[in-house]
């Protein structure tokens, strides 16, 4: 008789729930996003991009691109949630560790630590090199700044920058998700997809200027209340291991709150008050000239050697974030 088929069974529901989370942080961490591999984010893209067309062409006036807008947040993060939950069930239909194993895969994909990391690094071994050219055109697939002209300097801001901002939305939110779903009957995918949806819809049609302003109005405000709470548990966590919470709690309570964003600004503040540097200030967008509020103080030159503590901090960060989520879901087993 198969031993599989024997040992699904006893594990009790929490315990799978565990399990799930732990194998997907796992592969994050060594994987990532391979390149060449299909991923749930581009069919979120793909679809969102079909329909944006379909709206922006069919609706011309301000209410009427508000209400598309409200069906395409709605319809992606539904869709996607549906989805993801739908491929789980079928998988553990034909065996139910393949069901686990589908749940691990997607969530995995969700998470972006590793992501992460390489985009630093991506950008980070041509500068150490001494090649600014290399290191602009790398940094250029990462930020939507104009990166031609940027100095040495200003690449290692803009390296750790994405790497805060995203260490939030891009890891320590959907593992917050994936979390939380894992007490749920429907399960962590279906949350973790969904935020992830979410998170898609903002980064693509999330914009205050035309022909966004209305169309992604109601994706970029969704998108900022579910990222609230696990950016504030973000800067908490951070404050705790850089060992000096009360700095990072007052930096970022004096300065955060000046960024127009209400997440991305305490993100960013909460890294550069753990690392005692400055993040913000001026930046190039299409010719245009935006200025940021400067988060932190500069105690200490931007370097090589502060990415890699950022990266390490972000690393220590999820593994906490995991522990938490393990032992929560054990005890919730007994």
């Amino acid at each position: 008789m198969p031993i599989l088929p024997a040992l699904a069974p006893t594990l009790p529901t929490h315990a799978q729930a565990a399990l799930v989370l732990a194998i997907a942080t796992v592969l994050d961490w060594l994987l990532g996003d391979p390149w060449g591999w299909p991923h749930p984010v581009q069919f979120i893209g793909a679809y969102i991009s079909r329909y944006t067309g379909w709206a922006l062409s069919r609706f011309t006036t301000p209410r009427s691109r508000r209400l598309a807008g409200i069906v395409l947040t709605v319809s992606t993060i539904l869709g996607s949630s549906l989805a993801g939950g739908w491929l789980v069930w079928l998988s553990g239909q034909v065996h139910p560790w393949l069901g686990q194993a589908c749940a691990a895969i997607l969530l995995a994909s969700c998470l972006a630590g590793r992501s992460l990391r390489r985009a630093a690094w991506e950008v980070w071994q041509p500068l150490q090199a001494g090649n600014l050219q290399r290191a602009r055109a790398r940094l250029s697939r990462y930020v939507g700044r104009d990166t031609a002209q940027l100095s040495e300097a200003e690449i290692l801001r803009a390296v750790l920058e994405t790497v805060a901002e995203n260490a939030t939305d891009g890891a320590t939110a959907p593992l917050f998700y994936a979390s939380l779903g894992a007490f749920l009957p429907i399960g962590s995918v279906p949350l973790a997809l969904g935020y992830k949806a979410a998170s898609t819809l903002d980064s693509m049609v999330g914009y205050r200027r035309s022909p966004y302003t209305e169309l992604g109005w109601c994706s970029a405000r969704l998108e900022d209340i579910l990222t609230w709470l696990p950016c504030r548990l973000t800067v908490a966590s951070i404050a705790l291991l850089s060992g000096r919470p009360g700095r990072v709690w007052q930096w970022c309570w004096r300065d955060a709150r000046r960024d127009p964003s209400p997440n991305s600004g305490w993100s960013e503040c909460a890294y550069a008050a753990a690392l005692g540097v400055q993040l913000g200030g001026e930046n190039l967008y299409q010719g245009v000239v935006k200025i940021k509020p400067l988060l932190g103080e500069p105690l200490q030159p931007l370097s090589g050697a502060i990415i890699q503590r950022a990266l390490v901090l972000l690393r220590v960060n999820l593994l906490l974030w995991l522990a938490i989520a393990l032992t929560l879901l054990c005890v919730a087993g007994f």
